[in-house]
């Protein structure tokens, strides 16, 4: 008996060596012959995993028997190989990557906080390449948001050219937009950061529809907008410059650059850019008065990461962008001698800092973070209202105005990897501390808003065709408000806690076929957001946006579902995405003409709480690709944005004859059908063709008429914004490449033809795409 008791514990302690003794797997990562530098290759179901070098060269331990390996990089088509191994035997396996041209195999961050593939996400993620900005001819942020369903930039003062993006139909204060996942853009960066961004600088944009509040704070109640800057990945350098002709007159200029470092151990490195843009003013009907602003914005940026071991890493990221716009008329005066201007000098800086520790299984992962936003701004809003007297002037230079605002965040977020699931909790602190004076007009804004959120989520993935995301995330909101107006001071101290339950699942139907469904609740605290920080003029006076006395918060139920059909014939890979939504807003904010004027002849109005309202439509999205050659893309939203009950878009006191209240079922600015086009032809090494497009359908849009504010209600036409745009591409060596380009935007000038005229005009009656049709040639060289 001793003896089969030793001969057993032989065998045990045989059997354990020989299951620690490990495989060796070794080979190349390669795309078209060349190889792919960092790809990451793993054990599938497994812990271990490495990256490929520089020269797409990799060495993994494996387990010894039958297992898979697979490979992913970022652009490529994920690929798994099965194989046999033995212990203590190297074996080469080599593979051969095929370009992920429709980007479905894409890591995103934006739809769990973590790092997940679009396609394994169980919510719908859409992606904005650094190829679709340059296909787009986009200079900023704001012009290459349209291509994506649900998606629409608008642009709301011909003075100051103030933007905002629309996400299924709802307003851009009901969007988040986060800067390298932190919502660090505050409500004052929402009126002008769109275009402040330059897309030189931008890695890509990630964007979310709908559900995301319960992860990323009360402000996104129609999705996410996460714009990623670059990061340091190989040695390169590349320095661009374009110039655009606007309407035959205006020129718009602008140089980039980029270049970024990665060491050969590849534990750190970093990556810098800069951008100059100047662009003149643009007078689309020749009365003496800007549709589109003077604006020189100068960036400057870089972002590094540092790995001190295997099992962290260190990233900062900075970015400081000084911009000066200016709209009106006779620009070459001082704000002060015109009739209407608006002046704005911003200088903002971005800036954060992030650490990454993993354990050696990668099974516990944890980050803290910290994000700060800084604006000063110097502003004009005024001018003489068409006047030349010695009271116009006094008026006039009662117009200068000062802001400052910081946004700051910081949080911590622990991640547990079991076999099959996921759970990720973290606390977050987030405060934003405006003041926005004018003090000739006894205008403040003085608010400060600060939370603190702990959300928590499980993604449970019983199977490989179920997965369910189970979210929620608990804020204390406080906010202290002052509003001041001439003779009107309103107040908003709140302090309130709200839990926010989020979920969504994913089942795949077949190997091509999934849906998605999923339900989020969102709210929104008292308080000025972006239209409530815009001034605007009509009459050649100013109109003002005041927090009403009882505004109370906001809340929102939003649920979403969607078939997504995915298959290759062939060489051919289709996607084809069928969405539909549904988001119910409950004591909506709105903003109400009030028809009365303020001692100085300034039109106030009110941001007050509506009966209530829903927002419901569908996305349609198709995407076809023959080889890495050829890509079409086309989508649609059809939808409606209904209030429950009429809702006062002006309130007459009585005082004028004829005058009466307006009401309106529909939100304004709100189109029922909008969508994109985007196809891409690679001709040849040398030649590259785009041609991009934006549809606009018809919707109404408010036109103040008289001095008290009332408002006339007019049906606009429909809008078809197309770009068309040739590159041609050669090296003068391996490591000197060269492109030129050229092309139009806007092709069938299709612009708006009904602006205000003067400087009684109302400024914010503008709509339609932002530039009429636009010649621009570019010039790009560096190794790239």
């Amino acid at each position: 008996m001793k003896f089969i008791l030793i001969l057993l514990s032989l065998f045990s302690i045989t059997t354990a060596i020989a299951q620690d003794k490990q495989a060796v797997i070794s080979g190349t990562v390669t795309y078209n012959g060349d190889p792919v530098p960092f790809a990451n290759v793993y054990v599938k179901n497994g812990t271990n995993g490495t990256s490929a070098d520089i020269d797409g060269k990799f060495t993994l331990n494996v387990p010894s028997g039958t297992i898979a390996i697979v490979v992913q990089s970022q652009g490529f088509r994920t690929q798994t190989k099965q194989i046999s191994s033995e212990a203590e035997i190297t074996q080469e396996v080599n593979f051969s990557l095929v370009e992920d041209v429709l980007g479905l195999e894409e890591v995103v961050v934006s739809a769990t906080r973590n790092r997940i593939s679009k396609k394994e996400a169980p919510v719908i993620v859409n992606v904005l390449s650094s190829k679709l900005f340059q296909a787009t001819q986009s200079i900023s942020l704001a012009d290459g948001l349209n291509y994506q369903p649900g998606v629409r930039v608008e642009t709301n003062c011909q003075n100051c050219g103030f933007t905002q993006v629309r996400l299924n139909g709802l307003g851009g204060q009901y969007t988040q937009i986060l800067v390298n996942s932190r919502p660090v853009f505050s409500a004052l960066n929402g009126v002008y950061g769109l275009e402040q961004i330059p897309v030189s600088i931008i890695d890509r944009v990630e964007v979310v529809r709908s559900g995301g509040s319960a992860l990323f704070g009360s402000n996104a109640i129609a999705g996410t907008i996460n714009v990623i800057t670059k990061e340091p990945i190989n040695d390169s350098w590349e320095i661009s410059s374009n110039l655009g002709i606007i309407g035959g007159e205006a020129l718009d200029r602008n140089v980039n650059l980029n270049a970024s470092t990665v060491s050969e151990d590849l534990t750190s490195g970093v990556t810098v850019y800069g951008i100059f843009r100047n662009r003149d003013a643009f007078d689309a009907n020749d009365d003496g008065f800007s549709e589109i602003t003077k604006l020189t914005n100068n960036s400057l940026g870089a972002k590094a990461f540092l790995r001190p071991n295997d099992n962290s890493r260190i990233g900062v990221d900075f970015t400081g962008i000084k911009e000066y716009r200016r709209g009106g008329d006779r620009l070459d005066l001082a704000p002060q001698f015109t009739d209407i201007t608006e002046d704005l000098d911003h200088n903002t800086i971005f800036t954060g800092v992030d650490y990454e520790l993993f354990d050696d299984a990668r099974k516990n992962s944890g980050t803290a973070y910290v994000s700060v936003q800084n604006t000063d701004r110097d502003s004009y809003y005024g001018g003489l209202g068409g006047g030349r007297t010695a009271a116009d002037s006094i008026v006039a230079n009662n117009a200068f105005g000062k802001t400052t605002d910081l946004a700051f965040v910081a949080g911590t977020k622990y991640t547990r990897n079991f076999k099959r699931d996921v759970f990720t909790t973290g606390l977050e602190y987030q405060l934003n501390d405006t003041k926005d004076a004018i003090p000739g007009y006894n205008r403040l804004v003085d608010q400060k808003v600060s939370s603190i959120g702990l959300y928590a989520q499980y993604e449970w993935k019983p199977s490989e065709k179920f997965t369910a995301l189970v979210g929620a995330r608990l804020d204390h909101v406080d906010v202290d408000g002052f509003y001041t107006i001439q003779d009107v001071a309103r107040s908003s101290n709140v302090s309130e806690t709200v839990l926010n339950p989020r979920l969504t699942i994913l089942y795949n139907i077949n190997e091509d076929l999934q849906f998605r469904g999923g339900y989020a609740r969102g709210f929104r605290a008292p308080q000025a957001f972006n239209e409530d920080l815009h001034i605007s003029s009509v009459g050649g006076e100013q109109r003002f946006v005041i927090v009403s006395d009882d505004l109370e918060s906001e809340f929102s139920n939003a649920f979403t579902a969607s078939f997504n059909y995915t298959k290759d014939f062939n060489k051919t890979q289709t996607n084809f995405l069928v969405e539909g939504f549904y988001t119910t807003l409950e004591n909506p904010f709105t903003i109400v003409s009030t028809g009365t004027s303020l001692p100085n002849g300034s039109i106030l109005e009110e941001s007050r709480n509506g009966s209530g309202a829903f927002v419901a439509g569908t996305n349609l999205e198709l995407s076809v690709s023959p080889s890495s050659d050829f890509l079409f893309q086309a989508g649609v939203t059809i939808q409606r944005s209904i209030f429950k009950e009429d809702q006062v878009l002006f309130e007459a006191d009585g005082s004028v004859p004829g005058e009466q209240d307006v009401i309106l079922e529909e939100f304004v600015r709100s189109p029922d059908v909008y969508g994109f086009l985007n196809v891409n032809w690679t001709a040849s090494e040398a030649f590259r063709f785009d041609v991009t497009g934006s549809y606009t359908g018809p919707m109404i849009a408010p036109r103040v008429i008289s001095d008290s504010g009332f408002i006339d209600l007019v049906d606009t036409e429909s809008f078809l914004d197309m770009t068309t745009k040739v590159t041609y591409h050669f090296d003068l060596k391996d490591t000197f490449h060269v492109e030129l380009s050229g092309g139009v935007q806007n092709l069938f000038d299709s612009y708006q033809d009904d602006f205000d005229r003067g400087a009684g005009r109302d400024s914010d009656f503008i709509y339609g795409p932002n530039r009429p049709r636009t010649f621009f040639v570019g010039l790009k060289f560096g190794d790239f």
